[in-house]
């Protein structure tokens, strides 16, 4: 039980930051509004560079995401602004209704975050919002163009950041699928394109919308961490779940992610093809570089696909391996 959750831990790089006195937590009014006064933002526009999530924070937006299955969640994340960096402390959930491609905040939400921010202040929390977070079941950690507009409506009250978590390919990895984006201004054209060197498997049917918006944001570096506290609430959710942790499977609880990705990589290979024929009627050389990209995005696609089965394969032989016939072995019994 104890491994299971310093696995957890170590897969994705939770941290104990000052065990006696919990800096990350402590928040400073003083501070906080001379950062808003200075608003080092507005002159540059990538002025913020990290995040840092606390883990308790981050195994309630992961279980909030789970549990919306194939229909996107949203909540909101407290926290303050340090440097160049968003501290977030907490999140919640947001009473909003959600479909599989979008969340819709109504007013009912909006009066929730109202009331429960100024619960917290009422209660010596004086945590403020610093961003929203929200669920890409199966397709990735990216915004799309309806969280772009969010994103940039939400940074008038900046500093204001954007976080999506994908609960299909976490449970798929082992490790939290998560992304933090900050969008540019309306009138600012980055120098340059973003750079490729952190590839996901982007499903056919929003590779369009993908690519339309992605030069209107930018992603910052996650890091996170665990206070004293952080640590006794972890070990209390482990004391908890530990059983249907060690009993399920990701091959089972996630098969209908696993078909979808089969059935999309199958769409993609259908299109390279037909790309590739058509572009080899100019001759040998016109489709060269068609063919290397396609060819080249599909072995990776296969390649995490494949991955990700033979890790479910071999947890449960390991499972196998040190449980069957421990019921038997307690009576006495033989295993068969």
């Amino acid at each position: 039980m104890a491994s299971s959750q310093s696995a957890w831990e170590l897969e994705n790089a939770i941290k104990l930051i000052d065990p006696t006195r919990d800096a990350l937590y402590s928040y400073d009014a003083d501070d906080q509004k001379i950062i808003q006064d200075d608003k080092p933002w507005k002159k540059d526009p990538h002025h913020f560079k990290n995040v840092r999530i606390s883990a308790v924070a981050l195994l309630k937006m992961v279980m909030h995401a789970r549990s919306g299955g194939s229909l996107e969640v949203m909540g909101l994340m407290q926290g303050k602004i340090s440097g160049d960096t968003f501290i977030v402390t907490d999140a919640f959930r947001l009473p909003v209704e959600g479909t599989e491609t979008r969340v819709n905040a109504s007013d009912e939400a909006n009066e929730y975050v109202v009331q429960y921010l100024q619960s917290c202040r009422d209660n010596g929390r004086l945590d403020n919002a610093v961003g929203w977070y929200h669920s890409h079941p199966g397709y990735g950690c990216w915004l799309s163009g309806i969280d772009v507009a969010t994103q940039q409506a939400q940074q008038f009250q900046d500093p204001f950041l954007a976080v999506v978590i994908d609960p299909d390919r976490t449970i798929s990895a082992g490790k939290v699928e998560i992304g933090a984006f900050r969008t540019y201004p309306k009138d600012y054209k980055p120098a340059g394109g973003q750079a490729d060197d952190d590839y996901q498997t982007i499903p056919l049917a929003k590779i369009e919308d993908f690519g339309a918006h992605a030069s209107q944001y930018y992603s910052l570096e996650i890091s996170h961490y665990k206070s004293t506290l952080d640590t006794h609430l972890l070990e209390l959710l482990w004391n908890k779940y530990w059983v249907s942790t060690l009993s399920q499977s990701p091959l089972f609880t996630n098969r209908e992610y696993s078909s979808k990705q089969m059935l999309d990589l199958s769409a993609k290979i259908k299109n390279a093809d037909k790309a590739l024929a058509h572009g080899n009627r100019g001759g040998p050389a016109a489709g060269r570089g068609l063919k290397d990209s396609q060819m080249e995005k599909m072995v990776r696609d296969s390649n995490k696909i494949a991955g990700e089965q033979m890790t479910g394969l071999l947890a449960g032989e390991i499972k196998a391996k040190l449980f069957d016939g421990v019921g038997a072995a307690a009576r006495g019994q033989t295993p068969a």
